[in-house]
């Protein structure tokens, strides 16, 4: 849509970077020059404010979907800079920009999954969920799943997060 020059998308993507140009604690420090500490910002609002709701709302089995549906509409109207000209123009910011989508969504993927994953195996449990329940709903399996990706998850954000801020590609 901001590829067109849709006014609809462009002024959500203005409001929404100049809000988080104010308010997101990893913008405020990218703007004062300290990028470790915006990437350490990014990384604990995206596992914390991002993927454990959409993981916990994957219980639900289609209640992330709007939610991933939303992020992923936000990844292409910041496609495009402040002035409006796409980050895909230059082949050097083309690959920063999608490096950085690709090492976000691969996490949030597969904390979506976990999630997910818990809600199938509450309503139609496979044979290898089927003992031990926590708090008599969740089965125990299942959420040790959700824990062994949650492994994988932390590390990935945080490495996305370190790639977006510390990057000598970050323009």
């Amino acid at each position: 849509m901001v590829h067109t020059g849709n006014p609809f998308a462009l002024t959500y993507r203005d409001q929404l970077v100049n809000r988080a140009v104010q308010q997101n604690p990893a913008s405020v420090a990218a703007n004062r020059g300290d990028n470790l500490q915006a990437a350490l910002w990014d990384f604990s609002g995206n596992l914390v404010i991002g993927a454990v709701p959409q993981t916990v709302m994957g219980f639900g089995i289609i209640f992330a979907y709007p939610s991933v549906a939303y992020q992923g509409w936000v990844g292409g109207i910041v496609s495009v800079r402040s002035d409006h000209t796409s980050r895909l123009d230059d082949p050097r910011s083309a690959v920063y920009y999608l490096l950085t989508l690709l090492l976000q969504v691969i996490p949030y993927s597969l904390a979506v999954g976990a999630g997910v994953n818990v809600g199938v195996a509450l309503f139609r449990p496979p044979r290898y969920y089927q003992s031990e329940e926590w708090l008599g709903l969740f089965p125990k399996e299942a959420l040790r799943d959700a824990g062994r990706v949650y492994l994988l998850v932390i590390p990935l954000f945080l490495a996305a997060s370190l790639w977006e801020f510390l990057s000598p590609w970050n323009i």
